[in-house]
């Protein structure tokens, strides 16, 4: 019989020869890399303008040209994955605990807990998300700290699906019937026992809502409900500069939406290669 151990350690190896997880992985570690040293190797500070020097295209001396403020396109791409890259992990980290307990808790109880929480979560899920993140932030007004418990909340309900049909798969196999038997706390039963057997499928479902918050955190920074400015993030700089593409001024709108899709392309490549190997 496999220990755990040696299950992880397979696994692990089957990662690494894994070309999306791989290629994924290396996406994500540059733009974190960015996002930690990014303010000491850039050729300008994000915020720094030039009006002598508004709407350059790419050159030398600006890689990715500047825009109506003389600001460096390039400094800012840079610079600007700092806040996407805190408050996107953060959401995705909350909403994986508040889904995991939620999915443990109503997989495990059934019955008429199951049933209201059930019909409760359906209700908030009939809603599309960058709906119910505009309402509530606007409401409650734009902050990073919003942004992050509205978007948390509402990929719990995600995951708490996902949990909950895990559960309902282990709940009846025999070494739960043998914790309730040696009367086992439900909280023990299902944070000890069953926890440990569903964390492939939380894992996955992680790595899939990170990319999801990305594009999430980016579109209410363009709608100006989400990072405030003067920060340099990505979405916010598109919905500063938009309107500069009919003028034919490409380059303070194009490299923020490549940064973007890039960091939503390796994340969704890292979670292809995390799917693949658990599956196998």
């Amino acid at each position: 019989m496999e220990t755990p151990k040696r299950i992880w350690r397979e696994r692990s190896a089957m990662l690494l020869r894994s070309a999306p997880f791989v290629v994924g992985m290396l996406i994500l570690i540059f733009w974190v890399l960015m996002a930690i040293i990014g303010p000491w190797i850039v050729p300008y500070g994000a915020d720094d303008t030039d009006l002598l020097n508004t709407l350059t295209p790419p050159a030398a001396d600006h890689w990715f040209g500047t825009d109506q403020f003389g600001r460096d396109v390039f400094s800012r791409v840079i610079v600007g994955s700092r806040d996407i890259l805190i408050v996107a992990p953060l959401a995705t980290l909350l909403g994986t605990l508040v889904g995991t307990v939620l999915g443990l808790v109503t997989g495990y109880a059934r019955g008429l807990t199951d049933d209201v929480v059930s019909r409760i979560v359906e209700a908030f899920l009939a809603l599309p998300l960058l709906i119910l993140a505009m309402l509530v932030i606007t409401a409650l007004g734009a902050s990073n700290a919003t942004v992050i418990i509205v978007i948390g909340l509402s990929f719990g309900l995600v995951v708490g699906r996902t949990v909950r049909a895990a559960v309902l798969g282990e709940r009846d196999l025999d070494y739960v019937a043998a914790a309730n038997l040696r009367g086992e706390r439900p909280a023990y039963i299902l944070f000890v026992e069953i926890l440990p057997n569903i964390l492939p499928p939380i894992l996955v479902e992680t790595t899939v809502r990170l990319g999801y918050a990305i594009f999430t955190v980016a579109s209410l920074s363009f709608l100006g409900l989400g990072i405030q400015p003067p920060s340099p993030d990505w979405g916010l700089s598109i919905s500063q500069n938009y309107g500069l593409i009919g003028g034919g001024f490409w380059w303070t709108v194009l490299f923020y939406a490549l940064a973007i899709g890039s960091l939503v392309v390796g994340v969704n490549l890292t979670a292809d290669g995390v799917q693949s190997v658990i599956d196998a």
